[in-house]
């Protein structure tokens, strides 16, 4: 029976575990980044159709509200009623038509219908006549610029309608509309070198003998991006702790805690570690780092981080960050509180944030963010620093956030952050109120949040 399964799972077509993976992130609640990572992991597939499959999922979600506007239009019930399977097979062929031109129609059209047939052959007619109508009317039209502009922007782009007014409130029209257009680009794949064992420069070199093109990045010193695909786990640099995988605008909040060798510093939301071990390399694995987190299989991540990379400064404790200020009240010289958030910042990521999360939710994490930093502030000895930061470009969970601690708490003040951050990234992104609010399309990076303040 275990060699039939195994069978069955190298035979699968890329568009069938495409589909599969669509399924269990609509019908499960899967995350699709490890939905994906699972299906990858037990497909035997080449390079070339796994990196269809990952077009085609991440495609299909991120332009999720755009692909069910394209195809109302041709069924005579509600898309919701239709079977599941079918219901996303039909998006991902409505992708594949608009977005990917290297794939034929027709090709298209036919693989989808050899997947119905294998599915369900009644249905693969049902298929076939929808495809090919949606193809024979052209190519999409959607409401007036002019008459509805949120409407027409939400399916341009592909965002709810009501997040796109939330960011046209705070941010203008213009600049949302950069927002939307770097939301759809593709995320890059960026390294932080391991300063205990080398500098940038030296792991670009090391790369570059393995014909692994790169970049130095232009936002962290300590940054490069890849312009090669690979596989990371897989990497001997990676594998030897010269580097660790984190994105350009996170590398930018250990910086912004300024780590000195010697000091006692607290990482309240810890996991999976990459703000931890790159606080460590920063005070050069002199001193100590308390890593808390409220899970236990999450400290764990953080302490193979630790080992991986040869760093003895860290010590992970299970623990509530809203417990701190109870059992370390003016104990360390700085805390980083990395906060629970929306995660609107990382949306080019995981596309399926953007239709999972509503107002309520930003309403709900606002609450325990500001707890949080409550907390967080009470472990600051005086003359400390105490770093907030998010991946999220949602105001009410950044600058509210501090603007409310700041008015109970008038022993804290900002401190700028143009003494500790490169000047192009303070010059883009920095405000005048002190913080900096990174968003996706100033530098192709995660969208972020930071504000580093000192206790009288």
């Amino acid at each position: 029976m275990a060699t039939r399964t195994n069978n069955r799972r190298q035979n699968k077509t890329a568009r069938d575990l495409a589909l599969d993976v669509l399924l269990s992130v609509e019908e499960q609640a899967a995350y699709s980044n490890l939905a994906l990572q699972s299906a990858l992991a037990n497909h035997r597939l080449d390079p070339k159709d796994a990196s269809l499959v990952t077009e085609i999922v991440y495609g299909t979600i991120q332009r999720l509200n755009t692909l069910d506007y394209r195809l109302h239009f041709f069924l005579k019930q509600p898309l919701a009623k239709l079977d599941g399977w079918v219901r996303n097979l039909l998006r991902m062929s409505v992708y594949q038509i608009d977005y990917l031109d290297r794939v034929p129609d027709f090709a298209v059209i036919h693989e989808a219908v050899e997947i119905a047939k294998r599915r369900n052959s009644r249905l693969a007619g049902f298929v076939n006549a929808v495809l090919r109508n949606l193809l024979r009317a052209g190519a999409a039209k959607f409401p007036s610029a002019e008459k509805e502009p949120t409407r027409h922007l939400s399916l341009l782009y592909s965002h709810p309608e009501w997040l796109l007014a939330e960011w046209v409130e705070q941010y203008g029209f213009e600049e949302t509309t950069r927002i939307l257009e770097a939301n759809n680009g593709r995320p890059h794949l960026s390294l932080r070198a391991n300063r205990m064992r080398g500098d940038r420069e030296a792991l670009q070199t090391a790369l570059q003998k393995r014909g692994i093109e790169s970049a130095l990045s232009e936002v962290s010193p300590d940054g490069i991006v890849l312009k090669t695909g690979v596989d990371i786990a897989h990497l001997p640099e990676f594998q030897a702790g010269l580097c660790t995988v984190q994105d350009e605008s996170s590398m930018l909040v250990a910086l912004s805690v300024n780590p000195q060798p010697g000091m006692r510093i607290l990482d309240a939301c810890s996991a999976p570690g990459g703000k931890t071990t790159h606080l460590a390399e920063c005070m050069n694995d002199d001193g100590e780092v308390v890593a808390v987190d409220i899970h236990e299989h999450k400290t764990k991540l953080v302490q193979h981080a630790a080992e991986r990379l040869g760093l003895r400064s860290i010590r992970t404790e299970v623990g509530d960050a809203a417990e701190l200020s109870a059992k370390w009240a003016q104990q360390f010289d700085a805390v980083l509180l990395d906060a629970p958030c929306s995660g609107f910042g990382v949306i080019r990521r995981k596309p399926d944030i953007k239709w999972r999360k509503t107002m309520s939710d930003v309403d709900a994490i606002h609450t325990t963010q500001l707890s949080l930093l409550r907390h967080a502030a009470d472990a600051v000895k005086p003359g400390g620093v105490l770093v907030y930061s998010t991946c999220t470009i949602e105001r009410k969970e950044n600058q509210q956030i501090v603007r409310t601690l700041l008015e109970e708490r008038s022993d804290f003040s900002i401190e700028p952050l143009d003494r500790y951050l490169p000047e192009a990234v303070v010059q883009k992104a920095g405000q005048p109120d002190g913080w900096l609010q990174l968003l996706p399309h100033h530098f192709g990076t995660d969208g972020f949040f930071i504000c580093r303040m000192r206790k009288m």
